[in-house]
């Protein structure tokens, strides 16, 4: 499913026009980006979290050349489904 085909479900339930249905999911998901930008984490009750994880400096090596190089420190997000989701979802 894409963004777009969100838009489309949410303008055929709620009946809002496809433009705002479209604008809507784009405000949802920059919020959300905003958010997890600020490194902050993001619960949707029975749905599950984002959370922004830290990873540290490491070794890293170049799988064609076997070269050992150094992989910088960075931000990562990672989701973690509620525990209703993964019911649902099996």
């Amino acid at each position: 499913m894409r963004k777009a085909d969100l838009a489309t479900e949410i303008y055929e339930k709620v009946g809002v026009s496809k433009k705002e249905a479209a604008d809507l999911v784009e405000l949802v998901l920059d919020t959300i980006k905003g958010i997890l930008q600020k490194g902050e984490s993001f619960k949707i009750a029975g749905f599950g979290n984002f959370v922004v994880r830290s990873k540290g400096p490491r070794k890293g090596r170049n799988p064609r050349t076997g070269e050992e190089i150094g992989i910088t420190p960075r931000r990562v997000v990672t989701f973690r489904p509620s525990q209703i989701f993964k019911k649902y979802v099996n």
